[in-house]
């Protein structure tokens, strides 16, 4: 497998919950996946996601299913945001794979597993590509 890094933003009340029980679970996922907590995906700002392009070669956000945000409409908020990424991906001309969103609540350990590995096989089929002089 292709070590190349993936940025994976988790919501601390059920996407990180999630990873964490496919850890203890000894679910395997790809070891190039570094995951950063935060308090809810609706807080992830695009501008969050460019950033972590400067050093890696994809990026998954991922949050709690809809309806069961601990914040209400976060997930909600979030997944607007991710439309304006893909849109904005296409419009600098990176591939839309290149950034994924998922909904993994805390009981779904499996599926973490199998979405993180699914956007690591995603990414690892896209061309390396230059960062235009972005920083690594």
């Amino acid at each position: 497998m292709d070590d190349r890094k993936i940025i994976a933003f988790l919501c601390n009340w059920c996407s990180y919950a999630g990873a964490d029980l496919a850890g203890i679970s000894r679910f395997q996922y790809p070891p190039n996946l570094r995951i950063i907590r935060v308090p809810c995906s609706g807080r992830v700002d695009p501008l969050m996601i460019f950033e972590a392009l400067k050093n890696a070669d994809g990026v998954l956000v991922a949050g709690c299913h809809p309806g069961d945000c601990h914040y209400t409409s976060g997930n909600y908020v979030a997944r607007r945001k991710f439309a304006l990424v893909k849109s904005l991906l296409k419009f600098i001309g990176l591939e839309e794979e290149r950034v994924q969103f998922d909904w993994i609540s805390a009981a779904e350990g499996k599926d973490f597993a199998v979405t993180a590995t699914k956007v690591a096989n995603d990414v690892n089929k896209l061309e390396k590509w230059d960062r235009w002089g972005w920083s690594r």
